[in-house]
């Protein structure tokens, strides 16, 4: 005879932990627990359910034999186990499906709230956390309601958070494509690049509920959403912004001039800015050093590649203070500023260029607090990478 040990509240309250879940959508706070005693007080129901269960086989088992020995075809011992461990293997197989069902659950829940973070903090999300979660089918869903009713409500919590946010994330999306269509770059730009993937198309039945549907595609939706303003602000810290020196006016402008040393039309394609020789120059965005040489009527010349096509040069320079390919950040000192190259006097020479074209480097230099600010979280956001340059290497 099988032995069952006892097990006391307490003790089953120890097998599980408090799950806290904390929502935020940018404007209201929510916490929501499923302590270890909740948990435990749904097994200990499940349990005694499954006794009842349990019990109620033995009593239809004894029926069935009351009324096969009525009929005159009683059954032998070995079928009446037999019929019995059918009947308890249903149970087991029921009990399993709902602890699958309740894992799954919590699972998504945890997932989504990352989510949620990822996108109200700011952060990097993790397409895992939209696109992976897991899928439990409406027969299986329904078998564990009971079950996993409290973390349906929280769920449902944050599907009408992951809309809200999806709401902020389309304006925060709207605002920087202004920005950067005010500087004369097109947002597209910046969008994310899809990677390279195909194959046949075979489509798959999940079986999922309406509800779970219609949850994973709003999370979907968030994450797509996200993941093009995360782009655009990733993009934005190649847009030069800060200042090359420290107190800025102005000697010459872009465009067309009459030229210092002939007197006839010519073309500038920078600024030039006055200083004393030796006055410290700084890079204006993130990026690599391209050309640290002397450069002909550049004199000594800096041109950084900041990415997606946009540069800037910086030229007349007394002494270069990095070498190619070396890696700086906006507000580095790269320079000491000077007369060498075809220049009349100390000044920079300062020049912005999208796709190796010059344009007009003024509205870079006039950027407003809202770029910088996107700058600033962009750059903080970004994952530490690292390694020895190509020509560090042994």
């Amino acid at each position: 005879m099988t032995k069952i040990r006892s097990i006391s509240l307490a003790q089953l309250q120890s097998k599980f932990k408090t799950r806290d879940f904390i929502l935020h959508d940018g404007r209201d706070l929510r916490r929501f627990s499923v302590s270890g005693r909740s948990q435990a007080a749904v097994a200990a129901v499940a349990g005694v359910t499954l006794c009842f269960s349990i019990y109620g086989v033995g009593q239809a088992a004894a029926g069935a034999v009351v009324a096969s020995g009525a009929l005159g075809t009683p059954l032998s011992p070995e079928a009446k186990v037999v019929q019995l461990q059918t009947k308890l293997q249903s149970l087991h197989e029921d009990v399993e499906a709902i602890k699958r069902a309740a894992a799954a659950q919590a699972q998504r829940v945890e997932q989504r709230q990352k989510l949620i973070a990822a996108v109200v903090e700011g952060k990097t999300a993790d397409a895992r956390l939209a696109l992976n979660a897991p899928v439990i089918d409406s027969e299986t869903a329904a078998r564990a309601a009971d079950v996993i009713a409290p973390l349906r409500k929280v769920e449902a919590h944050q599907v009408a958070m992951a809309v809200r946010a999806r709401q902020l994330t389309e304006h925060r999306y709207a605002i920087a494509v202004g920005e950067v269509r005010r500087l004369g770059i097109a947002p597209e730009r910046f969008s994310p690049r899809m990677p390279a993937m195909g194959g046949p198309y075979e489509p798959v039945t999940t079986n999922q509920s309406a509800e779970d549907a219609n949850a994973d595609a709003q999370f979907r939706s968030l994450f797509m959403t996200w993941k093009k303003l995360d782009s655009l602000e990733q993009g934005v810290i190649a847009i030069p912004s800060g200042q090359p020196v420290a107190n800025i006016n102005f000697t010459s402008f872009y465009g067309v001039r009459s030229d210092p040393f002939r007197g006839t039309p010519a073309m500038h394609p920078g600024v030039d800015i006055p200083g004393s020789i030796g006055t410290p120059i700084y890079a204006t965005a993130d990026g690599v050093v391209s050309r640290a040489e002397r450069a002909g009527g550049y004199g000594n010349m800096v041109e950084i590649d900041h990415g997606r096509g946009i540069a800037t040069r910086y030229g007349h320079l007394s002494k270069i203070l990095i070498g190619p390919n070396t890696r700086v950040k906006r507000g580095q000192l790269i320079a000491l500023m000077g007369s060498t190259g075809r220049s009349t006097g100390s000044h920079l020479h300062y020049e912005v260029r999208i796709d190796g074209k010059a344009v007009n480097p003024i509205p870079f230099l006039q950027t407003n607090a809202y770029l910088a600010s996107v700058q600033q979280r962009a750059q903080q956001s970004r994952v530490a990478v690292g390694g020895p340059a190509a020509d560090q290497v042994q």
